[in-house]
């Protein structure tokens, strides 16, 4: 009995030294095991009387039962000791502000476009949409643009492969075949409406063409006022009595609408485009705040030319109207106060995250 109580207790302190799980199974082996000292006793029973194997197994079962309650104790206590570490290594303070997912937004330039889609939808003017490689008839022909126009040059035009020599394609300068583009299809639809075929010009009844056509253009320009892709907004309105009086009146409705400033004071100065006759550039002035009485070029504009006119398939003698093109790089620029072009093109998230 004495033998068997010192076994026990020799088991308990060998498991107690165990500080790992491998250390406490290769001590379990040296006492549970199949060469272990409870089990070599078990064997020796053999060799003892029926009535003496009952009383030692009797109490060698009673020491087994005493070892593997110290082994349970033991593990308890050692995964016990792995979590209390597991969470001490992953431990989270819960006092901290949170992660969260930066939220995105819609690039400046993008919130100018749609806020001058909103502002001539609701005079009930269409969006004109085109693509952006465009052929030379498109781009500079329909236009009234003639062979030696700056804007064909090589070197203020990118050309791509493709077309002819005659007839080659090239990234639009500007968004004025989005008006070409959409006007003919409308002149199409007006003959069909009226039964009028051929291919001469149409001077029947048609509603009239109201349509802004805003998106990028190319050309071979950068410098901190200039870029090679920059955005532009056109506008057509053709009827019958569309007259440059409509035009000043839509204008000036428009650029007080996006800046927000009944104290906007418009100028009409003359110039010169292909595309319209007479045309004008038009300058703004804004009443107070840090621009306050400069004049600040924002559009050009006109007549439409009797040619493009005719580009569309409409008789000139019937229809006229007018047109605009702006930046809305440069409207950004104004509405937000932003003095270099390239800012609204450079990525830097901490330029753009203020327009969110």
């Amino acid at each position: 009995m004495n033998d068997l109580e010192s076994l026990v207790q020799s088991a308990r302190e060998q498991f107690a030294q165990a500080h790992t799980p491998q250390e406490l199974e290769n001590a379990k082996a040296r006492f549970l095991g199949k060469s272990g000292a409870i089990t070599e006793r078990l064997k020796a029973l053999a060799a003892l009387s029926p009535e003496d194997k009952k009383t030692a197994g009797a109490a060698i079962n009673q020491a087994k039962q005493a070892i593997e309650a110290a082994l349970q104790a033991r593990r308890a206590e050692l995964a016990e000791a792995e979590l209390q570490r597991q969470l001490q290594a992953e431990a989270l303070d819960v006092t901290l502000p949170g992660r969260q997912r930066g939220v995105g937004g819609l690039h400046p330039v993008s919130l100018t476009m749609e806020r001058i889609e909103a502002i001539f939808g609701s005079m009930g003017f269409e969006v004109a949409d085109g693509p952006e490689i465009e052929s030379d008839w498109f781009n500079f022909t329909a236009l009234n643009t003639p062979a030696d126009h700056p804007a064909r040059s090589m070197h203020d035009t990118f050309y791509v492969e493709g077309g002819s020599a005659d007839a080659p394609y090239l990234l639009r300068t500007h968004t004025s075949p989005m008006q070409i583009r959409h006007a003919v299809q409308h002149v199409k639809r007006a003959r069909a409406a009226a039964g009028v075929g051929g291919e001469g010009l149409f001077a029947g009844e048609m509603p009239e063409i109201r349509v802004i056509a805003p998106g990028r253009t190319y050309r071979v320009d950068s410098d901190a006022t200039h870029s090679p892709m920059f955005h532009q907004c056109e506008g057509l309105w053709i009827g019958r009595n569309v007259s440059f009086k409509d035009l000043k009146v839509v204008f000036t409705a428009f650029c007080r609408a996006f800046f927000e400033r009944d104290d906007l004071a418009l100028r009409f100065r003359p110039s010169f485009f292909p595309f319209t006759e007479p045309s004008a550039e038009i300058d703004i002035q804004f009443a107070s705040g840090p621009l306050a009485g400069r004049w600040l070029e924002v559009a050009g504009s006109g007549q439409v030319h009797p040619n493009v006119v005719r580009s569309m398939g409409l008789d000139p003698e019937h229809y006229i109207g007018f047109a605009f093109g702006m930046g809305p790089d440069r409207l950004t620029m104004l509405r937000y106060g932003v003095n270099d072009l390239r800012l609204f093109f450079d990525g830097d998230l901490r330029f753009l995250s203020q327009f969110r």
